[in-house]
Order: structure tokens, then C-alpha cells, then sequence
């Protein structure tokens, strides 16, 4: 575990990569999704998604407060559960929801890109992009903490300015009318609401990537909790700024058809041609800051779990240590995911894997350390029950529009925990 350097995180880095992960997936890719699902109640649909995940976030910051770890939730689980099945399965759920939401990130890159040239957004250039993302990201990340804090420090400070400013000056022209969205409003059911709510808390959880830094941020006991509570408040600010500013601009039916683009269409009406400038500049800096924090987390907690001899590893004959070679599988998992999925069945797919991995967090704790760390069981209840709620309701609204996602999606979460069943089940020396 030497590769991991103690105090070579600050808070103010933490947050950095918090914010990073949560702004870049949540704003840019998951807005016109929401509001397809959720109708012109959809600014409303990113604060509901802020309490139900802060009632989620009570538990990780317990965790943290306890064991600071740069494996985080691969350690809160180890705890819960010992280094068993149920460990290594949800650890993989949380870090296959971090792989889709790099290649979700790494596809909206491609998308407001290519809003410069007037290029079909089904070209193949959008996964080309992305993928072109990714590796630049990896090679930040090999780079080492310094320049990963220092990177995503700059970025997230000029991407919340700037989006701060794009919500501003939105509302401010929108004379602070929302009525633009109300024209040709979409009725929605309740299960229609519930599914954006799961989607928006998609876009809250990068909070989850400060706990993969715990041994590595200064004072941890304290400041792991801070960057979790600083990040997520951020982030529910920066959303309803934003989502406000493009009801004020566009109608529904507009925001709908600009779905994988609509920040780029509502900037239009604001700034004019410059408006599309600046969107797509700021989408670049958005989403690039997210995948790097994204991998950076991702890669430590799977090299945690080949620490723990709950999933196998295999060199290849690479140099360089574990988490080197984990930061590698993370991107190569993230290319082929942005090659072949659109960014409404990525969405879908992540919030469904980190929806199952949260609610078996919570049971974890609620179940087994409850004496151990004192917590109150009736938030950890009510966590469980949130999410329970908006993950039935998300996969029974994707049932009835996109069967093919939710067999997808049962069929890998049972892989993935035969596969884990199967590799721990030849390793009888393991502690359980």
C-alpha cells in the first residue's frame, strides 16, 4: 500500500474531484434525459435528487469518519461484510457504475464537440471523441496526485464560474419567467417522476469518489466527511442555477429534442452564436475534470479489492505497480462501453448498478455496525427505502420502453456475482 501518499490531498482537492465527477455527468449529460422523464417539474427533480442522496451520503460519511481509506467503499464493505462474496460483488457494481459513468462523460464530450462543426450527433465521431477523452485522462492520472489536485483544482474552479454565470445571466434575461417550458407541456406519471429522480441521483453520486481518497487526503477523519458534505451542496446549487436558466429558455419539446445537447441550445437565446462558444468550451473543461477524478477513484478501489484478494489480477506483462495496471483496465472498459452504448441506455445502466451497490451499503451498516459506529438507523432506513423506491421505478419505466437495457442489466449483475462467487469460492484461504 506505499503508493498510496498519505496527506498528498488537501480538502480543497478533495472537493475538486467531487465536484468534477458530479458536474460533469450530471449538467451535460443527464438535464434533457430528466426532463423528457419528468416534464417541466424537472428543476425541481435535481433537489428532490439532493435530499435523497444526502440521506445516502449519512452512511459513507460514517464510514469515512471510521476508516479512511484510499479503497473507500471497497473498505466500507470489507467491514460490513468481511471479504466475502457480498464485498466483491457490490465493490464491482459501484466500480462498473464509475466505468459507465466515464463513458457516459466521455460521450457527452463528443456530442457538444461536434455542436462546432454541425455534425450529425449520430457520427462516429462522438465515440471517437470520447475515446480520445479517455486516454488523455489516463495519462493524467499516471501522472501522480500532485498534478491530478493541482488539474482538476483548476478546472473545476473555472467550470462552476462559468456554468454559475451561464444560470445567472439565464435567469436574469428570462426575467426570471419560467413560463417558456410550460409551453407544450408533456404529462408524466408518477413512475416518470420516480425515474428521473434515480437518474438524478446519478448526478449527485461522484460524491462517492472522495471516499477512494481517504488515506490520501490530510487530517481524513475530518475532511473526507467535509469534502462529501461541501461537494454535494456545490453541485445542488449549481443544478438548480442551471436547470432554472433552461426552462427559462426553451420549451419543453425543445429541451426534449436537444436532449444529449440542450445546455448548448437553451445557451442560444442568452449569448447568441457565442452562447454555443462558450457551452461547448465549458462542456470540454466539464467533462474532462469528471473523467479524471472518475478514473482516479475507480482505479484505487480496484486495486484495493486485488489487494484484498477478492478479485483476480493479471499483469500482462505492464510495468508499474497495481493501481497502475487497474487504471488501465478502467480505461480500456470505458472505451468499449463509449464505443458501443448511447448516452440513454449508459445513464440508465449506471444508475441501476449504483442504486443496488448503495442500498447494500446501507444494509451493511444498518445490520452489521450498527454498534460499532453509531449511527441513526432510521436515516439509514430511510436511505434504503428512497433508494428501493426510485430504482423499482426506474426499471419498471425502462421495462416499458427499452426491455432489452433492463436484461442487460440483470444479466451482468448476475455475472458479475457468479463471477465473484466463483473466483472466491477457489481461494479457500481467504478471510471471510
Amino acid at each position: 500500500m506505499n503508493r498510496y501518499k498519505p496527506e498528498s490531498l488537501t480538502l480543497t482537492g478533495a472537493v475538486s474531484l467531487g465536484t468534477g465527477v458530479m458536474i460533469g455527468a450530471g449538467i451535460f449529460a443527464l438535464l434533457g434525459q430528466i426532463a423528457e422523464l419528468a416534464g417541466t417539474l424537472f428543476p425541481l427533480i435535481f433537489f428532490i435528487g439532493a435530499i435523497v442522496t444526502a440521506f445516502s451520503a449519512y452512511s459513507y460519511i460514517k464510514f469515512s469518519n471510521a476508516y479512511p481509506s484510499a479503497g473507500g467503499i471497497a473498505m466500507y464493505l470489507e467491514k460490513a461484510y468481511g471479504k466475502g462474496v457480498i464485498t466483491g460483488f457490490s465493490a464491482l457494481l459501484m466500480a462498473f457504475s464509475m466505468v459507465i459513468n466515464e463513458s457516459l462523460v466521455a460521450r457527452t464530450f463528443g456530442t457538444y464537440t461536434l455542436q462546432l462543426f454541425d455534425i450529425n450527433q449520430g457520427s462516429f465521431l462522438v465515440p471517437i471523441l470520447g475515446v480520445g477523452l479517455l486516454i488523455f485522462a489516463f495519462a493524467i492520472n499516471i501522472s501522480g496526485n500532485v498534478v491530478i489536485e493541482k488539474f482538476s483544482f483548476f478546472m473545476a474552479l473555472i467550470k462552476i464560474a462559468a456554468i454559475s454565470i451561464f444560470g445567472i445571466v439565464g435567469l436574469w434575461v428570462a426575467d426570471f419567467s419560467f413560463t417558456s417550458a410550460s409551453t407544450g407541456t408533456i404529462d408524466n406519471a408518477t413512475g416518470g417522476y420516480l425515474a428521473a429522480i434515480a437518474l438524478s441521483v446519478l448526478a449527485y453520486k461522484g460524491f462517492t469518489t472522495i471516499t477512494n481518497s481517504g488515506s490520501e487526503i490530510v487530517d481524513p477523519h475530518r475532511n473526507v466527511s467535509r469534502a462529501i458534505i461541501i461537494s454535494i451542496t456545490i453541485c445542488a446549487i449549481v443544478y438548480l442555477l442551471v436547470s432554472f436558466a433552461v426552462v427559462g429558455s426553451l420549451t419543453l419539446p425543445e429541451i426534449i429534442e436537444a436532449r444529449d445537447f440542450a445546455l448548448a441550445e437553451a445557451a442560444k437565446p442568452f449569448f447568441g452564436n457565442y452562447g454555443l462558444w462558450f457551452t461547448v468550451a465549458l462542456a470540454i473543461i466539464a467533462t474532462l475534470s469528471g473523467i479524471i477524478a472518475s478514473i482516479f477513484a475507480v482505479s484505487r478501489m480496484l486495486a484495493m479489492l486485488t489487494d484484498m484478494k477478492i478479485i483476480p489480477h493479471r499483469h500482462f506483462g505492464m510495468p508499474g505497480n497495481i493501481q497502475n495496471h487497474t487504471l488501465v483496465y478502467t480505461v480500456v472498459v470505458a472505451i468499449l462501453l463509449t464505443i458501443f452504448f448511447d448516452l440513454s441506455r449508459i445513464a440508465s445502466l449506471g444508475a441501476i448498478f449504483y442504486l443496488l451497490m448503495d442500498i447494500i451499503i446501507h444494509w451493511g451498516l444498518l445490520r452489521h455496525m450498527r454498534e460499532e459506529i453509531n449511527v441513526n438507523p432510521y436515516i439509514v432506513a430511510t436511505a434504503i427505502i428512497l433508494d428501493a423506491v426510485v430504482l423499482g421505478a426506474l426499471l419498471v419505466t425502462k421495462a416499458s420502453t427499452d426491455m432489452f437495457l433492463v436484461a442487460i442489466s440483470l444479466i451482468l449483475i448476475v455475472l458479475i456475482f457468479i463471477g465473484v462467487k466463483w473466483f472466491i469460492g477457489s481461494r479457500p484461504n481467504i478471510d471471510e
